[in-house]
């Protein structure tokens, strides 16, 4: 999303969304991952040199959660001194995409590089992708105890195209503090999208100075995975059934109106600039009395001593739903060496004993229920309140479709948004517009 995928991007010591994690159990992961380091041959980078081999790995982390993945790899390098991980190239995880597929198209890319989920549907469409799904099936932790959004984020036309590296859920912090000042009972679970438009209205200021809630207006991916769980509520897909057109012409017309309610009361902040970075400092300056967020934003919050509640997303139906917007490790062919080291490294990163320590330090939710288990895992839930509201979505969270014309529907329904948020498009006449455009996407060739 950032662009989601978590909803959704950045991670957090990026300059928008969270920070990165990953997963792994030390010693029975490095049992099963024997035959890959023989499967190695003890090749030089792969090129049979007699020394480790070493692999390249795009982590696209800044500040917390590079510090959390380079205290990792150090790790792996420990237990695992026949492979390198080599984590000083690359780019911000933001500029992914457009960095890889350059290096694609110049036949010089990395071993590992951190894709955005909403992103691998079309970098996967790559002969130079490696396919996962036998080292994520035969790995320490089975595959099925893995939550579902982590497992469906990776998967395209049924195959394991990556491995999960984030996951996350959207729920609704609350400032318990304006929440008193207005005389407003905290929502508890089971609330609705009416429920949260009249509590925006009355958590807010009519001179400005506190809104009740904010919404990204840049038209990007944060801006739009926030909708999706809106829409399935509602009934509606990202792709309908035939895979000939959007899915939520009618269910997107309801979604948008909540969003126009919200902008007819003037009681939502429009974050116009990519990341939502002043969306969120006017919630923590205590300007804005709830916003919908993942568990990336809590640690910024405990920080700046900000009284929360955590509620799960409102729905219109009374069922419990919301998005998961995971991103990946995504593997590249260059050498059957490297490609059984980077299998090596991965299976390792995913297990829990190194999953929770990327939970911990970067904010990220356990990437199984094995994970969940542990008593570090038990002990940041104690240590922040809300977390395991975030944790328990995961049970009814949703992904977006792994569909190649997905970013292009995304755009189009960003537009939509943006459109509405600012009162110049009803929300019909914006959904019209979308699924012009999204249409026609889908109708091109991939």
């Amino acid at each position: 999303m950032h662009r989601c995928s978590s909803p959704c991007s950045r991670p957090p010591g990026d300059t928008s969304r969270r920070t990165v994690l990953r997963a792994g159990a030390a010693g029975s992961a490095a049992a099963a991952a024997a035959p890959l380091l023989s499967a190695c041959g003890g090749q030089g980078g792969g090129s049979g040199s007699g020394g480790p081999v070493t692999i390249e790995m795009w982590h696209g982390q800044t500040d917390t959660g590079r510090a959390a993945i380079e205290a990792l790899v150090a790790e792996f390098h420990r237990t695992h001194p026949g492979i390198r991980v080599d984590t000083g190239g690359g780019v911000l995880s933001d500029a992914m995409l457009q960095k890889v597929t350059a290096a694609l198209a110049s036949g010089s890319y990395p071993d590992i590089a951190y894709i955005f989920g909403s992103d691998l549907a079309s970098i996967a469409r790559s002969p130079k992708v490696v396919d996962l799904t036998d080292t994520v099936r035969t790995g320490p932790t089975p595959w099925d105890r893995f939550w579902a959004p982590a497992r469906a984020a990776v998967t395209v036309n049924g195959r394991v195209r990556a491995a999960p590296a984030l996951l996350d859920s959207l729920a609704v912090v609350c400032n318990k503090k304006i929440f008193a000042a207005k005389g407003v009972g905290l929502p508890r679970p089971g609330w609705t999208w009416q429920d949260f438009v009249d509590t925006a209205r009355a958590l807010t200021d009519p001179g400005g100075k506190v809104f009740g809630t904010g919404w990204p207006g840049a038209a990007d991916e944060d801006t739009v995975w926030r909708l999706w769980p809106m829409i399935w509520d509602l009934g509606g897909e990202v792709v309908s059934a035939d895979g000939k057109g959007i899915g939520f012409k009618d269910s997107g017309v309801k979604a948008l109106e909540t969003v126009a309610a919200l902008a007819k009361d003037r009681s939502v902040y429009i974050d116009p600039k990519p990341g939502s970075e002043q969306m969120y400092q006017v919630f923590l300056s205590g300007r804005m009395g709830m916003v919908p967020t993942g568990p990336w934003q809590l640690p910024d919050i405990v920080q700046a001593k900000v009284d929360h509640h955590v509620v799960p997303l409102p729905s219109y139906s009374g069922r419990p739903l919301t998005i998961s917007g995971p991103d990946t490790w995504t593997a590249f062919d260059n050498g059957s060496a490297r490609v059984a080291a980077t299998r090596t490294f991965l299976t390792w990163l995913m297990q829990p004993a190194q999953d929770v320590q990327w939970d911990v330090r970067a904010g990220s939710l356990p990437l199984s229920r094995a994970t969940q288990a542990l008593p570090e895992w038990t002990r940041q839930t104690r240590a922040i309140d809300g977390l395991t509201v975030f944790t328990q979505a995961l049970e009814t969270a949703r992904v977006r479709p792994n569909n190649a014309a997905y970013p292009q529907i995304s755009e189009a329904l960003g537009q939509a948004i943006t459109g509405v948020l600012l009162g110049r498009r009803t929300p019909a006449q914006a959904l019209h517009d979308c699924a012009r455009q999204a249409d026609a996407a889908l109708l091109i060739p991939r």
